[in-house]
């Protein structure tokens, strides 16, 4: 049976790359796409869900709806410094050889319901199936589950993006970006009893993709999705090279892959919580490990992804976006 998938996302350079990844994904079927405000404002998220969707042409487009503009308590920060000024490397600006815009305003249209409203609305067409891919700041999950925790229950996976369990974080020395944006949304959701994937930094920092391996692959299937997605990812190969990584880490991607097959790790249950208070640790995900009797620990909160089979992930990721290629 095709996996019904809910994306909610913050596009961004590697979200859009993990939504090309789902629509080329034949396991999966694409129900519908949630927008946040992350990586840059939710406008911006919003356009840039839609442009992947223009470029990639599905037989049936997935409603996109555009969700929170703000986290639930705090002043919105983005990541414009990796993801350029419009998410995707200022990709608005591309033009053809003769001035026109290479890639103009898209002509998909917007779901009538918000972000969190489509969440509960697709989780009615798939009670008990629909599993939820949230590559993004947590905002929209927590509204749909202050709004009808009763439906919220009914989801089959919550497969989250997030968190830095036992490495450093990426936006502060202890928190990972999406927890950090709003770490009360982060709290709300990883207490919330809902089956949650939690897949952190630990595991998404081992897939690295230089710039040579991608441009090697596009080159061998010239298509206008190779094109987009070449565009897409320059300024996340300048940024990845200009912080001695060596490329593009693919953070949503990794989540997006373990979502559809979940192989491709092995799940530590844990109780995790999300530090809301701290001056220095906002946003830190706190995990307990301790080696002392069960009974003595709190009871897990979800489970966390502990490696990842990088070689596997990346011949899916390539022959997904490359399809033809090797």
């Amino acid at each position: 049976m095709t996996l019904p998938l809910l994306i909610d996302t913050d596009p961004g350079i590697d979200d859009a790359l993990a939504l090309l990844l789902a629509l080329r994904s034949p396991e999966c079927s694409v129900e519908a796409i949630t927008t946040v405000a992350g990586n840059v404002p939710v406008e911006r998220c919003t356009l840039n869900a839609l442009r992947v969707l223009e470029a990639v042409k599905p037989a049936r487009v997935p409603p996109v709806g555009r969700g929170a503009d703000k986290p639930l308590t705090r002043t919105l920060v983005s990541a414009t410094h990796v993801h350029g000024d419009d998410g995707l490397g200022n990709l608005g600006e591309v033009r053809e050889a003769d001035g026109s815009l290479r890639y103009p305003k898209p002509r998909v249209s917007l779901s009538p319901l918000d972000g969190p409203d489509l969440i509960l609305d697709t989780i009615d067409r798939f009670p008990g199936e629909l599993v939820v891919v949230a590559i993004g700041p947590l905002t929209n999950l927590a509204v749909a589950l202050q709004r009808d925790p009763r439906r919220m229950a009914q989801l089959r996976r919550v497969v989250i993006m997030g968190g830095a369990v036992g490495v450093p974080g990426n936006m502060t020395p202890v928190a990972e970006f999406n927890f950090y944006v709003d770490p009360e949304a982060a709290a709300q959701v990883l207490a919330s009893g809902l089956p949650i994937e939690l897949v952190p930094l630990d595991v998404t920092r081992n897939a690295i993709l230089p710039r040579s391996v991608l441009q090697q692959r596009l080159a061998a299937c010239p298509d206008p999705v190779s094109r987009f997605i070449a565009d897409t990812t320059q300024r996340g190969f300048q940024f990845g090279e200009e912080i001695g990584e060596g490329g593009i880490t693919l953070h949503d991607p990794v989540a997006l892959g373990i979502a559809v097959v979940p192989s491709l790790t092995y799940f530590e249950s844990l109780h995790v919580a999300v530090e809301c208070e701290g001056v220095l640790t906002r946003g830190m995900s706190v995990a307990d490990r301790r080696s002392i009797p069960v009974g003595r620990k709190a009871p897990a909160t979800c489970r966390v992804a502990r490696w990842l089979r990088a070689a596997d992930f990346r011949d899916l990721f390539l022959s997904r976006l490359c399809p033809g290629s090797s």
